[in-house]
């Protein structure tokens, strides 16, 4: 099977996870859009769908799928979406579409994370893949210094703002073995919205597509 495929199958089996009559979280990129062409079946099912970026709600309300304001919302029973990369311990990383402050968001208030994605993307240590931190515009060189006092080297993504009007720093060099303080850490530097490592709130469920198929795996429940 190729990568398209492997994610196409990790996304529809994200289906079995819908809770029916509610509001679904969805995410963003390249797997997801196979969720949401999935989603577009079973849109007798649910109410709707809050959304993690501005792509993802246009083809959602593409197909008839009706958008909610996440203010609106108290939860949401099941929130799906990919990663860049994941751990064992199903924190990942997150962000490489540049949706990661909206992602985090729409994980919070879900009652269920259902990460989805092809087996390249799990890993036994988090940081190959460049952490994406989205910062304020006037901030980009302080926290950049900041970033490389933590061992990364940070680049600006070129010619992209988020849509929230800010930049994305990539950070390059991280070997990240403690994903919750590193997470923490980042979010403390004055001028970062947020940073792509999702390890306070990772995964719950992890869809992950290989050659044998779907694999279905849970998170371990806190001691």
């Amino acid at each position: 099977m190729t990568q398209d495929e492997l994610k196409k199958a990790a996304a529809l089996a994200a289906l079995d996870y819908i809770v029916d009559g509610s509001i679904v979280g969805v995410g963003t990129g390249s797997t997801v859009n196979h969720f949401i062409d999935g989603l577009a079946g079973l849109r007798s099912r649910i109410r709707g769908a809050v959304s993690s970026s501005e792509a993802s709600s246009q083809r959602l309300a593409a197909h008839g799928i009706e958008v909610f304001d996440l203010n609106g919302i108290e939860s949401l029973p099941v929130y799906v979406d990919g990663a860049d990369e994941i751990d064992h311990g199903f924190a990942m990383i997150k962000g490489g579409g540049g949706a990661l402050t909206r992602e985090k968001i729409v994980a919070a208030v879900s009652e269920r994370f259902v990460c989805i994605c092809d087996a390249s993307k799990r890993v036994d240590v988090l940081g190959r893949f460049p952490l994406p931190v989205e910062v304020i515009p006037m901030a980009c060189t302080h926290v950049a210094r900041e970033l490389r006092r933590l061992g990364g080297e940070a680049k600006p993504r070129a010619g992209f703002v988020t849509d929230n009007g800010n930049l994305i720093l990539d950070v390059h060099g991280l070997s990240i073995t403690d994903p919750v303080a590193l997470e923490r850490s980042i979010n403390q530097i004055v001028g970062v919205v947020t940073n792509g490592l999702f390890a306070e709130r990772g995964a719950d469920v992890l869809l992950l597509a290989g050659g044998n198929g779907v694999e279905r795996l849970e998170r371990a429940p806190a001691q």
